[in-house]
C-alpha cells in the first residue's frame, strides 16, 4: 500500500471509515450478547446480537459487514467473553450454538451481498431490507439449526423446537426495527 501525504489516516479516506463501523458493529454485537434472555427449554438464549448482524451486512454491505462478524468471531475465539454470556473460547463454536456465530459471519455477507444488488431497485427501501434480512435469519437459523441437530445428537423436529421456533416472534421484531434504522440512515 502506498500512501502519500497521510491520505491513509484522512477523514475521507473510506477504508479506514469502514474499518471503523466494522469494528463498532463487532463490538455492538459482542454487547449484544449480554442483553439475553435465557430459554429455560432450549440451550439458546434470546439476545440482540442478530439484530446487529443485520445491520451490519445491511449497512456495511458484504465486504465489511462479514469482516465484522469475522472480527467479532476471533474476539470470542481469543478468549473474550463476546459470546452469549460472556462465553468465548472454540468450545462455544463447536458446541450447540455455534452454528449461529457461523451464521453470523454467512448472514452479515449473504444480506450485505443482496443489499448490494438491490440498493438502486427504485423500490421501498424498507420493504427491501426487511426481504433481504429475511433471509440473513433464514440463512443464520440455518446454520444453527444444522450445528444445533449435530451437537445435541437430535433430530430436525426437536432442532426446530427447541432452536428457531420459539425465537422467531423475536427475530420478526428484531428485523423490522433494523430494516427500518437500515432504511433511515446510511453511512
Amino acid at each position: 500500500m502506498h500512501i502519500k501525504n497521510n491520505e491513509f489516516y484522512s477523514t475521507n479516506n473510506p477504508d479506514l471509515r469502514m474499518m471503523v463501523f466494522a469494528s463498532l458493529f463487532a463490538a455492538l454485537t459482542a454487547a449484544g450478547a449480554y442483553i439475553q434472555i435465557p430459554m429455560p427449554f432450549s440451550p439458546v438464549p434470546v439476545t440482540l446480537q442478530v439484530f446487529f448482524v443485520l445491520l451490519a451486512g445491511s449497512m456495511l454491505k458484504s465486504k465489511w459487514g462479514g469482516l465484522s462478524m469475522i472480527v467479532y468471531t476471533l474476539l470470542g475465539i481469543a478468549g473474550l467473553p463476546v459470546f452469549a454470556g460472556g462465553s468465548s473460547g472454540m468450545g462455544v463454536l463447536f458446541g450447540p450454538t455455534g452454528g449461529y456465530i457461523t451464521g453470523f459471519i454467512l448472514a452479515a455477507y449473504i444480506l450485505g451481498k443482496l443489499s448490494e444488488k438491490t440498493e438502486t431497485a427504485g423500490k421501498s427501501r424498507l420493504l427491501i431490507n426487511a426481504l433481504n434480512m429475511i433471509a440473513g435469519v433464514l440463512v443464520l437459523y440455518a446454520c444453527g439449526f444444522i450445528q444445533l441437530m449435530f451437537v445435541a445428537d437430535i433430530g430436525p423436529v426437536a432442532a426446530l423446537a427447541l432452536g428457531v421456533v420459539p425465537f422467531l416472534p423475536g427475530e420478526i421484531i428484531k428485523t423490522a426495527v433494523a430494516a427500518y434504522i437500515a432504511s433511515t440512515y446510511e453511512l
